[in-house]
């Protein structure tokens, strides 16, 4: 009997293999295009990812809107030897589908999928490139569940393989934004090792700085006295005691500061650093707090702590041992806020629209260019003497800090402006008041202005004279800004031009060409199926500086203007407080499946993708790369070289 059932049940699970064999339609194949496995490191490789579909059935396209069958996903699994990778789909086949009752993009008989893969220039040996594709197969009358399978390929990379040439056929378009491989860390994470190499090394300038100011630097010789005081030359235990004193002093500010950026972290990454960095209320609260940083460092009034919190953290720092120096640089450190904040503000600001952990570590950066010159004091007490003293250049330090940190305010009220659409800060009005700004430091400087820290009859000093100049040479590089000149990279940071106060012509202000939207994607796309014309999608914003910097110095090109010329131009705002901007938020999310900006996308009247451009680039040759990136186009980047 048991033999019985045994037999039974082998018969069974036969069964069903052979049903669930007969309900698996479509095969997978990948194999490199050109037919060739070596291939060259560092460079382009093409594979050809074909699906055969049995009679009968379909196959969904990536490109399929959304509310119907499951679209087919593909990726490559990972692989140290590609840095990143490109899925191009076959042109589909757009018809009403019984099964949903809605106009779907279907394959039939076969699909070959192309693979754009970019070769690691240390990728060495044998290795097998493997895809995996997520998908749907249909009849007319019935629909299977979701499939994944996988189909693999062997390869080898040499350093003497040849590079052939590959034009993708016309009909591909590419399926979403370049994907990137997390095994092939190397390169990605030096480029990003690179970029914020910067960011870190102006934090610790900031931090040396920041020493100079009227609060941080009169309590150098105190703040190290007291480490002294800790230690006698006679006694080395006493000595070591003195510089272990110091190093705790170093870490209070330390941790103060990096708990910032810990807290910058937290608050930026729930709600998701554009929105945030975009907001007229981050924005607002930003600019008063400048505000009254900048009049205080005038001596309009003074920022003090209330005195109970400072009393009870100086009696809880007197109580001696390693806790009660450690309580004292977190009281150092909150006591010269009123002139450190200036500075910590727009370091703290900067990473807003960052990712990872680059907060804490600007922060943690930034505290240890400001403690570092304490311990280093405390280890060689004799160069306490060749400090310069305290005296008027601290007053002028103090009151020239003011007017840069007013004029940083300006920023972030001109991107409430922007966002909100009032058009009360405009380009000229911001400007003006730039040039103003900029010019008073320079003027005081030069004992023109008379303010605090500089005497009627003091002398004019060499390092006064070239710092006022430097001052008054900026504000004047401005002007021609205000009759519609590019300002460069200072145009990341001005608002677009709306027309000029002063009646002169505006590069910038040009009436819009016939083939440019603003938050119009229905009748562009209209305009794109009349003229048979591609869309250049540009997710943008009203405040983001890069996105600003794109179209003040990367559109403007005669090249990349020639390019545009056969596309019909979307942009598309994302971070105003309007119903178009919400709508274009869920596009970019939705089709792309991200929220950054400046984004770039080239796609058809069927809003199917062509190419994408995630980035900021100042490189002319690889955004005109992007633009020509269409089915059949002839490649003009010989034009640069």
């Amino acid at each position: 009997m048991r033999l019985y059932l045994r037999l039974l049940g082998l018969c069974a699970l036969s069964v069903t293999w052979l049903f669930a064999a007969k309900e698996d339609p479509i095969q997978w194949n990948l194999a490199p295009a050109d037919g060739k496995a070596e291939i060259a490191r560092g460079a382009k490789k093409y594979f050809d990812l074909k699906a055969t579909i049995q009679p009968g059935w379909h196959l969904y396209s990536p490109t399929t809107p959304p509310g119907g069958p499951i679209i087919t996903k593909i990726k490559l699994s990972e692989n140290s030897a590609i840095a990143g990778y490109h899925v191009y789909r076959p042109q589909p086949v757009r018809k009403l589908d019984p099964n949903f009752q809605l106009d779907t993009e279907t394959y039939t008989g076969s699909a070959t999928f192309l693979i754009e893969a970019e070769i690691s220039k240390s990728a060495t040996g044998k290795s097998t490139v493997e895809a995996i594709a997520r998908y749907q197969a249909c009849s007319e009358t019935k629909c299977l569940n979701p499939v994944q399978k996988t189909a693999v390929t062997d390869v080898s990379f040499s350093p003497t393989a040849t590079i052939p040439d590959f034009t993708i056929p016309s009909g591909y378009a590419m399926v979403g934004a370049p994907q990137s491989l997390p095994s092939s860390t190397p390169r990605p994470a030096q480029e990003r090792s690179e970029a914020s190499l910067p960011f870190l090394l102006a934090a610790f300038g900031f931090g040396l700085a920041a020493l100079f100011t009227p609060c941080v630097f009169p309590m150098i010789p105190i703040t190290v006295s007291f480490f002294l005081n800790q230690s006698s030359s006679a006694d080395p235990a006493s000595r070591e005691s003195g510089w272990k004193q110091a190093l705790v002093f170093c870490l209070g500010i330390i941790v103060l500061f990096t708990a910032l950026g810990f807290l910058v972290t937290a608050i930026a990454g729930p709600f998701g650093v554009v929105q945030l960095g975009s907001s007229p209320w981050v924005n607002g609260f930003i600019a008063i707090v400048f505000c009254i940083f900048g009049l205080s460092l005038l001596g309009a009034f003074e920022l003090h702590l209330p005195s109970g919190v400072l009393t009870k953290l100086d009696q809880a720092s007197r109580g001696g041992g390693y806790a009660g120096t450690l309580l004292m640089g977190l009281t150092f450190s909150l006591t010269s806020f009123a002139c450190i904040g200036p500075i910590v503000g727009p370091l703290l600001i900067a990473t807003v629209q960052s990712k990872g952990a680059l907060p804490v570590l600007g922060m943690l950066v930034f505290a240890t260019g400001l403690a570092a010159p304490f311990f280093f004091l405390a280890l060689f007490p004799s160069y306490l003497n060749r400090l310069p003293r305290s005296g008027g250049w601290m007053a002028r330090v103090k009151i020239v800090l003011g007017f840069i940190v007013l004029a940083v305010m300006l920023k972030y009220l001109s991107n409430i402006d922007q966002v909100l659409q009032l058009h009360l800060l405009t380009r000229d009005r911001f400007l003006a008041a730039w040039i103003v700004l900029f010019a008073l430091p320079g003027l005081y400087l030069l004992g023109l202005l008379r303010m605090e820290g500089i005497k009627s009859d003091e002398p004019l000093g060499v390092a006064r004279a070239l710092v006022a100049a430097a001052f008054l040479i900026f504000s004047i590089s401005l002007v021609p800004g205000l009759f519609g000149g590019h300002l460069g990279d200072l145009d990341a940071f001005v608002p677009e031009a709306s027309g000029s106060i002063f009646g002169g012509p505006s590069a910038q202000t040009e009436a819009a060409p016939a083939n440019y939207y603003k938050n119009q994607l229905d009748s562009a796309l209209a305009v794109a199926r009349q003229q048979n014309k591609l869309l250049l999608l540009n997710f943008t914003g009203y405040a983001c500086t890069n996105c600003h910097w794109m179209k003040a110095n990367m559109f403007p090109r005669p090249e990349i203007q020639s390019a545009l010329k056969d596309l019909i131009i979307v942009d598309l705002y994302t971070d105003g407080t309007d119903e178009e901007s919400a709508k274009n938020q869920k596009l970019e999310d939705q089709k792309f499946g991200t929220a950054s900006i400046p984004f770039y996308a080239i796609v058809d009247a069927d809003q199917n993708v062509i190419a994408t451009f995630p980035q900021l680039t100042r490189n002319p040759r690889e955004f005109l790369s992007f633009l020509e990136s269409k089915p059949g186009a002839k490649s003009q980047t010989a034009m640069l070289r």
